[in-house]
């Protein structure tokens, strides 16, 4: 799996998401910001992130996935 193809699905499993990604293919980070995460605590969020990508780190396609997920607030 790509960086691209985590990225795309990541975008399309979070509603108003913007994601930024760093790292290669298995082991990687990335950054998802979305209106979605207000009022969720941090692990809230990470969960949302990580369900979205369930399939790909149990399958080992995805090794390594470090988050943050951050509101467009906490961005500002």
């Amino acid at each position: 799996m790509t960086i691209d193809e985590i990225q795309a699905k990541l975008e399309q499993g979070i509603e108003n998401a913007t994601v930024t990604m760093e790292g290669d293919g298995c082991n990687c980070s990335t950054l998802v910001v979305s209106s979605n995460f207000e009022g969720m605590s941090l692990l809230a969020r990470q969960k949302m992130v990580l369900a979205v990508v369930r399939a790909e780190i149990d399958s080992g396609e995805l090794h390594a996935l470090s988050i943050k997920a951050r509101t467009p607030e906490e961005m500002a």
